[in-house]
């Protein structure tokens, strides 16, 4: 499965190629190495993100060069010296004229070769960034799924405590075998958690045996990796009522998870954000759609970062927010 990395890692595989090498990264014997390979490669690609946009040359930079091009083509018309036997010492001397200008025109080249390959190529990591949240959007909404068509409800935290969490969907996941903990589902490529390398999902028994140590708040804090998760919604009487799979098309079970601000998430540059919704589609939405109706997605309508307070009020929380 090596020689499929490169082309799994850039979306350029078939159906069949890519589902291979998607089974062969959570296999327990071959899965360990290739996920490391994949995230070296990751890594290699990584700094071409910054510069996906396409460079805008300077105004003028054309007729510029083709002034600087034409002055030294002229300066080729002067009569030379006849030629004389060459000696090793010419190697060391400074180039001639037509010898400068090739060389001129051959950087020009390049520079040109970069300004239009380069966007390209960070175009491409760009789309094939976005096509594998899908896949991983994808993933989780199956692993939701099969989770409660097993136990008969979506991972719901539980009512209080340290472990009434937003991301502990993931470790419940992990524990229930449908997501292996270090195979990337949970992570936007090119994210600041992503970047930082050798993200792993507690389980669930693993999360409860560090409850009041200091490596608590750090599984808390990235258990739930770059996604956020329902809190859902609190009844009349204050109980956290669990997660049901009611199939709804407008309401939000997963999405980007929330930045600081609350407002919206830092995952993606061009400020896309993803929603995956109950009934399983997702879809991606620019910043000013992703709260709508006075339905904020962070924040339930009380304004407060929550459990909804009503079936209908989704809020989506970052891993370590509680309902």
């Amino acid at each position: 499965m090596r020689e499929h990395l490169v082309g799994y890692l850039f979306d350029a595989l078939d159906e069949g190629d890519a589902r291979a090498v998607e089974t062969a990264l959570i296999d327990d014997q071959v899965g360990p190495p290739l996920r490391s390979e994949l995230e070296l490669l990751r890594g290699a690609v990584l700094p071409l993100v910054a510069d996906r946009r396409p460079v805008t040359p300077p105004a003028g930079l054309t007729a510029r060069t083709m002034a600087f091009v034409a002055t030294h083509s002229r300066a080729e018309t002067v009569p030379m010296p006849r030629p004389r036997p060459m000696t090793p010492a010419d190697d060391l001397a400074p180039p001639s004229g037509r010898r400068l200008i090739d060389r001129l025109l051959v950087a020009a080249s390049a520079l040109a070769a970069c300004i239009l390959v380069v966007p390209l190529v960070a175009d491409a990591i760009s789309d094939s960034r976005a096509r594998r949240v899908e896949r991983r959007l994808q993933k989780l909404s199956a692993a939701i799924h099969g989770h409660g068509e097993s136990h008969g409800l979506l991972p719901t935290p539980p009512d209080g405590g340290p472990l009434s969490r937003a991301g502990l969907y993931a470790p419940t996941l992990v524990s229930d075998h449908r997501l292996v903990a270090d195979d990337g589902t949970l992570l936007v490529p090119g994210s600041e958690l992503d970047r930082s390398g050798g993200h792993r999902i507690p389980t669930l028994e693993e999360l409860k045996a560090a409850l009041g140590t200091p490596q608590f708040d750090e599984l808390v804090r990235t258990m739930g990796g770059d996604f956020g998760y329902t809190l859902g919604h609190r009844s009349a009487d204050g109980r956290l009522v669990p997660n049901r799979d009611l199939r709804r098309t407008h309401h939000p079970l997963m999405a980007d998870a929330p930045a600081a601000c609350g407002e919206k998430s830092d995952n993606h540059p061009d400020e896309f954000h993803y929603i995956l919704f109950e009934d399983g589609h997702f879809e991606r939405l620019r910043i000013d759609g992703i709260h709508r109706d006075d339905d904020h997605l962070y924040r339930n309508h009380e304004g407060e970062v929550a459990a909804g307070v009503d079936p209908d009020d989704a809020v989506i929380g970052d891993s370590h927010h509680q309902p």
